[in-house]
């Protein structure tokens, strides 16, 4: 049984949410054009589209056999009935997110930003949580719960202000602990306001006799840090009411500009590996479910050239975490397939998308739909490091590697060092940033965080992040040698990650700590000033026997070791040779590491690669050796080799590494086949796909094909004898191509 009928019985059955694997968001009903065959659709809003009602457009998805969920945003949406006083007889306009100058942060008319009180809670519970699961929606996406850094002045923030910390409000612009306090309470309230409307939909769910899952698309951490965003983020992965995140990464969150080597650039590769590695450790030792997200184009006017380009990258880099399977293949397929955007830079033309590009689009997001996996599952009896509040212990099935593991074609292992090195990152990155320095403090880009990554990134170590919020898991531990560790851009929020992390190393962990900790949000009103640390670092250094103020160099805790660099890791970063230090200490810890110009990873027969550039290790390309079918070519081309240069990806099918090489199949192509049938002599199914595209196949066949009948009005064929590859070209129907081979 193929995925997409798999799909349709288990909603007739009302399978919950973990049961697909891939999905989409619109605000639009069913129409030819935007017909993509995932396994499900998330229905876009309530009140978000005028002509067709919540419930209309629902009942059209699932009449074409979609698994139908519900998402919204949490901190905007079509809420102007809330806003003007429809719902309640008030005016609620002072509840929107307002700047230091009193402007209201707005996402569009009579929709602001939100400070999520109470008050607006119930509503959204009464007015859009309860209709969408009163039409049997047993998934709810609750989008982008965003507190804008710049803002926090709203006398509804104030009011928020006082009942949680217990003390007039205080601007956050006059000092660093007012910035850190505003911005921790931005998160509270997001995380409240999650837990509240999730733990109601699982409720009201019950009562409906279904078990509603809740789910939280989401920039990545890293994202929301840079563009100065407060958020939850991994604090949701431990929260009772959530099942699980889609990580919210494409060219528009990627391509912000980094430091590196002493140079500010879009490092689009780059970028999304360590955003989707930041999402993915969220949820690696807590058993919570994800997904990714790519996008085909961004929201910012580009070339069509520009989006493939780009689009190649991130998607190439959301393949190199072989744990995740399940994908967000695209958000907004309106605007995707029915937009009118440049058809070269510098160029006012517009035009819809290019055929060339909807097929390559179209082969790599099917390909999604079969792409092997590694999850994690959940224990029943795992044990968690230390003991900490509810959260989930789990260990793995099998023991799979902590970030992506390369491999070489001639090895079936992973490269050394790629379950090994890790760069610790919290909540607090978003809590220290602000438009404009305060007391001092300054970091550009985010430098003190890509300080530490992107030299192990540009040398091919595939670095992973562990979350301070996640150190009481076990699973967390596991294969980890080497944790960076900074407090010059984040801070720890609970001391028990300071009683891990020393435990980790007593047992033989390598902690390298980077800071000059003199920054002023080392002496803002928290746990460890209110303990008599003058920095953080001082409980953790004490914890494991050292001085409370250890100076630079190498220090022996248990059967570990702990090195000090005291810099701050943005000058790694900032300036030009700046990482030289960082690697030579990550050398003495770990030991040799390979270091090379590329991610190679091998998922079943697919092969992902992609080669970096500036020249760290070599300028190089990569040459791999087979015959190969090329996914980001449209002519789905049979190759005797591939080269990838610096600054390039690949997306390839391994033909000498497909399974069943002696059965008909189809190995890839712009549509999705339901219908399949396998006979002695015949090979038939039925190929659907959105209107106005072309589809291109290859299908592997046992023998030269002797009748070909395909239900397309026009139709080209190529037999590729040596590897045995049917190539057939003909224009997609949503109703469906019935396709039948004999032999």
């Amino acid at each position: 049984m193929k995925v997409s009928t798999i799909a349709c019985c288990l909603f007739l059955f009302g399978a919950a949410c973990h049961a697909q694997k891939t999905t989409f968001q619109t605000a639009g009903p069913w129409k030819p054009t935007t017909d993509i065959r995932s396994d499900a659709v998330m229905v876009y809003g309530v009140n978000d589209n005028r002509r067709h009602s919540f419930a209309e457009r629902v009942q059209s998805w699932r009449e074409h056999n979609y698994t139908t969920h519900f998402m919204t945003g949490i901190a905007w949406g079509q809420y102007q009935d809330y806003f003007t006083g429809k719902w309640d007889g008030r005016w609620h306009m002072d509840e929107g997110q307002k700047t230091q100058r009193g402007d209201t942060i707005m996402h569009g008319h009579l929709v602001p930003y939100i400070v999520p009180t109470r008050n607006y809670l119930a509503y959204f519970k009464e007015k859009h949580i309860s209709p969408a699961i009163d039409q049997g929606i047993e998934a709810i996406f609750l989008e982008e719960p965003e507190f804008w850094a710049r803002a926090g002045y709203s006398e509804a923030f104030k009011r928020e202000w006082q009942e949680y910390y217990g003390f007039p409000w205080r601007p956050q612009h006059e000092s660093a602990e007012n910035t850190y306090l505003s911005n921790k309470l931005k998160y509270h309230l997001y995380y409240r306001a999650l837990d509240e409307a999730f733990t109601y939909a699982k409720a009201y769910g019950r009562e409906k006799g279904l078990d509603v899952k809740c789910y939280v698309p989401t920039h990545s951490l890293l994202n929301y840090s840079q563009w100065q965003i407060v958020s939850p983020e991994a604090s949701l992965a431990s929260m009772e009411s959530c099942d699980g995140y889609i990580a919210q990464v494409w060219t528009g969150t990627s391509r912000e500009p980094n430091y590196y080597n002493g140079i500010a650039r879009e490092r689009v590769f780059e970028t999304a590996f360590l955003e989707y590695g930041c999402m993915e450790s969220m949820t690696r030792p807590t058993g919570r479910k994800m997904f990714f997200l790519t996008d085909p184009i961004e929201d910012r006017a580009k070339d069509w050239e520009d989006y493939r380009r780009n689009y190649q990258a991130t998607f190439t880099a959301q393949l190199l975490y072989p744990q995740i399977g399940n994908y967000e293949v695209m958000p907004w397929p309106d605007r995707i397939y029915e937009g009118l955007y440049r058809v070269a830079a510098g160029s006012e033309e517009r035009a819809h998308i290019p055929r060339f590009y909807s097929t390559q689009m179209q082969v790599m997001i099917n390909a999604l739909n079969e792409m092997p996996s590694d999850p994690l599952t959940p224990s029943k009896g795992g044990k968690e490091q230390g003991a900490r509040g509810k959260r989930r212990p789990t260990t793995r099935a099998i023991l799979l590697p902590l970030a992506p593991c390369p491999l070489p074609l001639k090895k079936e292992g992973g490269l050394e060092g790629s379950r090994a090195v890790s760069v610790a990152m919290a909540n607090s990155l978003m809590f220290q940033r602000s438009p404009h320095p305060v007391e001092g403090y300054d970091d550009p880009q985010l430098s003190n965080f890509y300080g530490l990554a992107l030299p192990l990134v540009k040398r091919g170590i595939p670095v992973s992040i562990t979350h301070l919020e996640n150190t009481g898991y076990a699973d967390t531990w596991t294969g980890l040698k080497v944790l960076l560790l900074s407090y010059s851009a984040m801070k720890p929020l609970d001391p028990k990650a300071h009683e891990d992390i020393a435990r980790w190393v007593r047992k033989g962990g390598r902690l390298i700590y980077c800071s000059r900790d003199d920054d002023a949000f080392q002496n803002i009103k928290e746990w460890w000033t209110e303990s008599g640390y003058k920095a953080p670092s001082e409980h953790l250094f004490e914890l494991m026997g050292m001085e409370r103020k250890a100076a630079e160099g190498e220090y022996r805790c248990g059967k570990g070791r702990v090195y000090i660099l005291r810099q701050d890791p943005k000058e790694f970063a900032m300036n030009e040779g700046g990482d030289s230090r960082l690697m030579q200490t990550l050398g003495n810890a770990y030991g040799k590491l390979e270091e090379k110009n590329n991610f190679l990873l091998r998922r079943g027969h697919y092969l992902i690669a992609s080669v970096v550039d500036e020249g760290v290790v070599s300028n190089e390309p990569l040459i791999l050796e087979g015959r190969f079918l090329d996914l980001f070519d449209p002519t789905l081309p049979c190759l005797p080799g591939k080269m990838v240069r610096p600054g390039e990806q690949t997306f390839l099918i391994d033909l000498g590494k497909v399974k069943h090489s002696k059965r008909p199949q189809v190995l890839a192509a712009a549509s999705r086949q339901e219908e399949e049938l396998v006979e002695k002599h015949r090979y038939a199914f039925t190929a659907k796909s959105p209107a106005n595209t072309d589809n291109v196949m290859a299908i592997l066949l046992p023998h030269e094909p002797k009748e070909i009948t395909v239900g397309a009005d026009t139709y080209e064929t190529q037999w590729d004898g040596k590897d045995r590859l049917l190539h057939l070209r003909f224009e997609n129907k949503p109703e469906g191509v019935k396709v039948s081979i004999k032999w």
